[in-house]
């Protein structure tokens, strides 16, 4: 049918869609996992046509309802007799330990891929942007030329860990033509009347059978060896709180997978049971409540298709390049039937879901390296121009969890609230200590991260410029599965050092240390990626006095599509002499059928 001429606006809608719906909608199916029942016999007819079936949701209905054997007063959780229970030592693998380990493959050992495109040169695990699981970047990712661990003479005194949940199942999304559930229907539509051959062959009989937007067996698995693994390089700074007889407060949001994750990292970090060990503040993710760690919920703007929705075009106009070979290939394997680009997008997008919630996907082997080179790329133009440096709203949302980290790296809370801050949470030192503890564990969503980033103008970051959408350029400096993949992790990491007077602290993204060189009051220091903590906060406070929430976010500007219009700082065109801002409380604007509040 040649080049698809469908909008890609849905597509980059959707990822935002993943991010803050918190209503999933599942296509109508007639229930469990009858399908299996109904399968015929006649494995000649099975291999001849697509079944009725394909392409339906398949699902599994756990734990039972009402089980008729469940008794807790026969089968209790702790019935005493447990044996010696004394504890050891914190662990401080940081200070103890010769070298630092390092996590070198995202599959962590659990998930199978084909064994081409899993080679000592490729890790397919390693191109599918934010849907790819994270692992340890190298040494020198991003202009540091050393690792995580303490430089010698140094010792760490405290930690402000920022981190995405696991891998999650995808939205429920069947108005984006690339997303699986919406491919599922489609294919579940026209079931019966064509025939797959060759490597797509799996599609006759195949079923969607992925979940909406919760963790992951994987994805539980990712968050808790996250937080065993902290435990075991800063289990020292506990001691902190035994000191004072306080508690660590970690924070997450009310979506299910971010409780979900910051309970699994708890249990990792804590072990069970977690009860007494620390204190879990649950924030709302939700429109009209104030939350740094869900800064979209607030950020009128970035929902809007020509401001913070603009990666659209970009991701557009790369898809139409990219993924012609393989449309031209995999429409070779089907009769009956013919794909479009959407459809060859989200066959990429069930790759990654797939593997990650089910162990592996029969889609993966149906591309080749450059094309999944080329699927990788789509992200970091989403996130470059939705999220990060290119985005007009992109330092606008991360403001809020600076000022917050500000507040806690000075002790001294937030004096206006003017951004995505909450003041009935910040305000109250219970909810929001201030107190100088040496571990605050905070859990959000990859978009977060990548606003934070960019607020906090880590500019290496985006030292090779704007992104094109029509070739991948060597040696980009924005590479999202870097920064952004499930269970990213970003360690603020507070030092004190022998040659130096005054606090020192890090920005450590997924193992690698990241130059503050760019930071105003940081020196010139790329060795470790160190700077004093004085002259990181008089930096940080410069970038919030200069950043216009309000504008950025609620502004009424319009942007033109493509290159016409491009920033590098994550900031808004300036501000005109008689703009408005925008409302919050009812649909204040509409763009080609998209307006406020959006229908989730």
């Amino acid at each position: 049918m040649g080049t698809s001429t469908r909008s890609y606006t849905p597509i980059v809608l959707a990822f935002f869609a993943g991010i803050i719906t918190t209503r999933i909608l599942f296509p109508q199916s007639q229930g469990g996992i009858h399908h299996i029942s109904k399968r015929t016999t006649d494995v000649q007819d099975l291999a001849a046509h697509a079944q009725p079936w394909v392409g339906s949701t398949e699902f599994h209905p756990y734990p039972p309802a009402s089980p008729v054997n469940y008794d807790p007063t026969l089968f209790p959780s702790d019935i005493g007799y447990s044996g010696p229970t004394p504890t050891g030592g914190e662990p401080a693998l940081l200070a103890t330990a010769p070298a630092y380990p390092k996590l070198s493959s995202g599959g962590q050992g659990l998930l199978v891929v084909p064994d081409e495109l899993s080679t000592n040169n490729f890790d397919i695990l390693k191109r599918w942007g934010n849907l790819s699981p994270w692992y340890s970047n190298p040494v020198g990712t991003f202009g540091v030329e050393a690792g995580p661990e303490a430089p010698d003479g140094c010792s760490v005194t405290g930690l402000h860990l920022l981190h995405r949940h696991g891998a999650r199942y995808p939205t429920r999304d069947t108005y984006s033509p690339s997303e699986p559930a919406a491919f599922g229907e489609r294919i579940h539509a026209v079931g019966g009347n064509w025939t797959a051959t060759g490597k797509l062959a799996f599609l006759n009989d195949w079923t969607f059978k992925l979940g909406g937007e919760v963790l992951t067996p994987f994805g539980r698995h990712q968050l808790f060896e996250l937080g065993a693994t902290v435990r075991l390089k800063y289990g020292n700074l506990l001691k902190n709180f035994t000191e004072t007889n306080t508690l660590p407060v970690f924070r997450t949001e009310s979506q299910d997978r971010m409780l979900a994750s910051a309970l699994n990292f708890a249990i990792g970090f804590f072990g069970y049971p977690f009860d007494g060990q620390y204190e879990q503040s649950i924030t709302i993710e939700s429109s009209k409540f104030n939350n740094t760690l869900a800064p979209y919920t607030t950020c009128l703007n970035a929902w809007h298709p020509k401001r913070g929705g603009r990666a659209g075009w970009f991701v557009t106009q790369w898809a139409n390049r990219y993924l012609q070979p393989a449309l031209k290939r995999i429409n070779s394997l089907i009769s009956g039937h013919q794909f479009e680009i959407p459809d060859i997008f989200a066959m990429q997008n069930l790759c990654a879901y797939e593997t990650v919630a089910l162990g592996y996907s029969s889609f993966c082997p149906l591309f080749t390296k450059e094309e999944w080179e080329g699927f990788d790329y789509s992200f970091d133009l989403n996130f470059w121009y939705t999220s990060g440096f290119g985005s007009p709203v992109g330092r606008a949302q991360g403001i809020g969890y600076v000022q917050e980290l500000v507040a806690r790296l000075t002790k001294t809370p937030i004096q206006t609230h003017n951004s995505t801050t909450n003041s009935t949470l910040d305000d109250n030192p219970i909810t929001f200590p201030l107190d100088g503890r040496s571990l605050y564990v905070d859990a959000t969503h990859e978009v977060t991260v990548v606003n934070v980033l960019t607020a906090l103008n880590l500019s290496t970051l985006a030292a090779t410029g704007p992104l094109p959408y029509d070739y991948i350029p060597e040696n980009r400096s924005f590479i999202a599965h870097e920064v952004a993949p499930f269970a990213t992790n970003v360690q603020f990491q507070l030092l004190s050092c022998a040659s130096t007077t005054g606090e020192q602290i890090r920005v450590i993204v997924n193992d690698a240390p990241v130059p503050l060189s760019p930071l105003k009051y940081c020196p010139e220091e790329t060795r470790y990626g160190l700077c004093p903590v004085d002259g990181f906060v008089s930096s940080l406070k410069e970038i919030i006095q200069d950043t216009d929430f309000a504008w950025a976010c609620l502004g009424d500007y319009i942007l033109p599509d493509g290159d016409a219009w491009l920033t590098v700082d994550g900031t808004p065109p300036p501000k005109h002499e008689n703009f408005t801002v925008q409302g919050m409380g009812s649909a204040s604007w509409e763009y080609e059928g998209w307006k406020w509040p959006l229908p989730y």
